[in-house]
């Protein structure tokens, strides 16, 4: 969001875009009531929203560890009985139920009982078993206190591909009012690399919001977690959509479609 919070570019992409912040799947809700014309979604979403095209390039993914996305358990992971989990990303809580029917967390394929929860972890393990948490809470588990998975990590360990667990997308309807469609991928492309070229500003601003060191911020955005649509990350998210149809977590299964074939596909109608 870099290029939309600071500077001209902020001021000048203003009069282009109204801006809202939220957790990604009330993102996904809002694209799919039509509230909204762009939202950074979870993955999975995508699959059960209709006329949707995604913004070439730009995820949330991660190729090995990503550290914010973690099961915290009391228990080893094959007694899990009872997860609380935070439904703040779909994706997540797809990807969680994924590792234990395939047997990739515990040894043996199981499908503890999932409990949605607010995510603060002591209370999740006051009635669970064990916890996903996602996001800045993950950041800051002592991992010494508890049996922890990094999912992205563990999903790395089996398929050999990064994970995607976010990324743009687009509604079609909101298309059809932008003559200049193709240029959306560009502002949204553009204000991640100058993010990327500004870590350090963010990790000084975002340190003591979060409770984690400077040095720690700049791994976090730079190592743990990568921004990029490549071809190994949309190998990876095929996998993903395969799975989570043959264990029935969606109905469909569709190709992903991308921003600039959509703007192409109605150039060539016109």
């Amino acid at each position: 969001m870099w290029d939309f919070e600071h500077g001209e570019r902020a001021r000048d992409l203003a009069e282009q875009f109204e801006i809202s912040y939220t957790v990604p799947s009330l993102c996904a809700e809002a694209l799919r009531k039509g509230e909204a014309d762009i939202g950074i979604i979870p993955a999975i979403a995508f699959q059960s929203i209709p006329d949707l095209a995604i913004i070439p390039d730009v995820a949330i993914a991660a190729n090995g560890a990503v550290r914010s996305i973690l099961l915290v358990s009391k228990v080893p992971f094959n007694q899990i009985k009872t997860v609380a989990v935070d439904t703040s990303s779909r994706t997540s809580v797809a990807l969680l139920e994924i590792l234990f029917r395939r047997g990739w967390l515990s040894g043996r394929e199981q499908i503890p009982r999932f409990e949605p929860m607010q995510p603060d972890l002591n209370a999740m393990l006051s009635a669970c078993d064990a916890g996903l948490l996602i996001g800045d809470p993950a950041l800051l588990v002592d991992r010494t206190k508890y049996h922890v998975a990094d999912l992205a990590e563990c999903w790395k360990q089996h398929t050999d591909k990064p994970f995607v667990f976010a990324f743009w997308a687009v509604r079609k309807a909101a298309l059809e009012r932008r003559s200049d469609a193709s240029r959306i991928a560009t502002i949204f492309q553009e204000s991640r690399n100058h993010g990327l070229a500004n870590v350090k500003s963010i990790a000084k601003e975002w340190s003591p919001r979060v409770g984690i060191s400077e040095r720690d911020v700049v791994s976090y955005l730079t190592q743990s977690i990568s921004y990029s649509l490549s071809q190994e990350a949309l190998a990876g998210l095929a996998r993903f959509f395969k799975l989570a149809q043959q264990l029935e977590l969606i109905s469909t299964l569709r190709e992903p479609e991308f921003l600039m074939e959509t703007a192409s596909l109605a150039k060539a109608r016109c």
